[in-house]
């Protein structure tokens, strides 16, 4: 029989990994107030742990579909993420030393930065002939590293900070920013799902179903992508109000004394 918790966790699953593969970054955000508010997880840890587990899996779901396409970028997408590994260790394990409620409200902040930048313009400039160089290297793996640490500490997929990080580092275009930062959400979200798991922090039931959840969003939004691509402006605009409204919600759970 489905329970609430789980037809919760496969819906939940769901809508991040349509935004994940949609919008190439912001949407993973989301997983952590989902477990938290939606799906009933009641420690923030538990939270992280699980998200970072079916953010990572959703994302190399996603990414199948974009190498496919050829969108992908790999030499400039396997430096980015490699140099991000040792920053999303030490990232996790500093999270999971801070308190859970101060961590809710540095996650509710960092939420209002993603709407921010998820409701600015992004450029849609940049080459699709690029190749890695030294110079590009060097400032992939100063940029790698720094997100991983942020979205290890996090315990999101950091796709907001990737795509423009990407393309600040190697001039690429947006269309292989995505696909080439699918990679990197992949790597920083097992590194901080292993890291969690060894402290007992993932609900593996709940993993589950969000992860089939996302699988099935993530192959809606390849059916749709046609149909929507016209209109990811403004559904990144969207999307951004909400993430907003869910930050200052959390903010408020977080700070007001039970």
């Amino acid at each position: 029989m489905l329970t609430f918790e789980s037809a919760a966790a496969i819906a939940s699953g769901g809508l991040v990994g349509f935004l994940l593969g949609l919008l190439g970054g912001g949407g993973s955000v989301l997983a952590v107030p989902l477990l938290l508010y939606v799906v009933g997880i009641r420690d923030a840890h538990v939270a992280i742990g699980t998200s970072s587990v079916a953010v990572a899996l959703n994302a190399a779901f996603n990414l199948v579909g974009h190498a496919r396409a050829g969108n992908v970028k790999w030499p400039c997408a396997v430096t980015f993420a490699g140099a991000g590994i040792a920053g999303a260790w030490i990232g996790s394990t500093l999270g999971k030393l801070v308190d859970g409620r101060t961590l809710l409200v540095l996650f509710a902040l960092v939420m209002l930065a993603v709407a921010v930048s998820m409701a600015l313009p992004r450029r849609s400039e940049g080459s699709a002939e690029v190749r890695l160089t030294r110079p590009i290297a060097l400032r992939l793996v100063a940029i790698g590293l720094a997100t991983g640490l942020l979205s290890g500490f996090f315990g999101i997929g950091g796709g907001f900070l990737i795509v423009p990080g990407i393309i600040l580092g190697s001039g690429m275009s947006m269309l292989n920013a995505v696909g080439s930062s699918l990679f990197s959400v992949a790597v920083f979200g097992s590194v901080t799902a292993v890291n969690y798991a060894m402290s007992g922090f993932v609900d593996w039931g709940v993993a589950a179903r969000f992860v089939a959840g996302g699988m099935v969003g993530g192959g809606a939004d390849i059916f749709l992508a046609g149909r929507l691509a016209t209109r990811r402006a403004l559904l990144s605009r969207i999307f951004a109000a909400v993430v907003a409204l869910v930050a200052f919600y959390m903010l408020a759970r977080a700070t007001v004394p039970a």
